[in-house]
């Protein structure tokens, strides 16, 4: 019979562990890299223009997307702008987070399909340095993303357009 050496037992753990470790270090590492490509505006270049108009450059991301953060009633959230939406829509799990107000359902239609939705007002919405009041907005329970469509309700209150891989948003005078 044959005797098993409890150093190498323990070396061998430790190289599990190490292995453990380095793909969780990967991971961290990477997750960073992958966030940065799917949102590349988390922190939105924000300028004044010479006659004093807020101004937001976003960057598309890897899919030729426009997302950014902004915040809805000062809370945090991400937008994916979206000129074909009408309104801007809101998963029904962040305008809870959010404390909306659904006031009167009716029904839209969507890329999936036809959904019913709540109608409800932003009291204040911001991207970067350009801030918006009393938006129009719906409540949708079949989204499930993490996502708010920045629909034309709140895009048609800005001047915007396209340059290259970059959307420029300026506050009208």
């Amino acid at each position: 019979m044959t005797e098993v050496d409890p150093t190498n037992k323990i070396a061998r753990i430790f190289v599990w562990l190490a292995w453990i470790i380095a793909l969780a270090l990967l991971m961290f590492v990477f997750q960073d890299v992958l966030d940065s490509q799917y949102n590349p505006n988390s922190q939105p270049e924000v300028r004044l223009t010479q006659s004093g108009q807020a101004e937001v450059i976003l960057a598309q991301n890897r899919q030729g997307h426009y997302v950014a953060r902004g915040t809805i009633n000062e809370n945090p959230v991400t937008f994916l702008l979206d000129t074909g939406a009408t309104q801007v829509s809101i998963p029904a799990h962040i305008a809870e987070q959010l404390g909306l107000v659904a006031k009167g359902s009716y029904r839209v239609q969507t890329a999936n399909g036809s959904v019913t939705v709540y109608q409800t007002e932003i009291t204040q919405l911001s991207l970067g340095n350009i801030f918006l009041y009393n938006v129009a907005a719906h409540i949708n329970p079949a989204m499930k993303t993490d996502e708010i469509l920045l629909g034309m309700s709140a895009l048609k209150q800005v001047d915007f357009y396209q340059t290259g891989k970059q959307l420029i948003l300026r506050d009208p005078l």
